[in-house]
């Protein structure tokens, strides 16, 4: 069954952007688009997690380094879990190891899919893109 492109009001689909970059595919699942949503909350949780589990870092705001304040914007991209890192101060660790590098990179990896998923989101709400 393949579900029907309808145009939202701006204010909802400005709405489901917003849901889709705090809750990793909440926008899809506003769209009724449960098995995407599904795939997409898992994959993101699964990649911020993972990078967590290897101490990875989460970036902060201001550090002066062009690269830190990329991998900020990337982290950021994560909505909600990013707040939850920010709150609780998972992720922030000196990276010594190898691993805790790749781990950093799974963090931001997380939040840039994150971002495509919002605006996927967005764009299927606009219907600019059909499902």
């Amino acid at each position: 069954m393949v579900a029907q492109a309808t145009t939202n009001s701006p204010g909802k689909s400005a709405l489901i952007l917003l849901a889709g970059w705090l809750v990793p595919g909440a926008g899809h699942l506003l769209l009724r688009h449960r098995v995407r949503a599904l795939l997409l909350f898992l994959s993101i949780v699964g990649m911020f997690s993972l990078g967590l589990a290897m101490q990875g870092k989460v970036y902060t705001p201001n550090t002066g380094d062009l690269l830190d304040m990329l991998g900020f914007v990337g982290d950021l991209g994560n909505g909600g879990l990013y707040l939850l890192s920010y709150l609780f101060g998972w992720g922030r660790v000196v990276v010594q190891i190898v691993v805790a590098d790749y781990g950093t990179k799974f963090i931001v990896v997380s939040g840039l899919l994150n971002i495509i998923a919002a605006i996927d989101a967005y764009s299927l709400s606009t219907g600019r893109k059909r499902a």
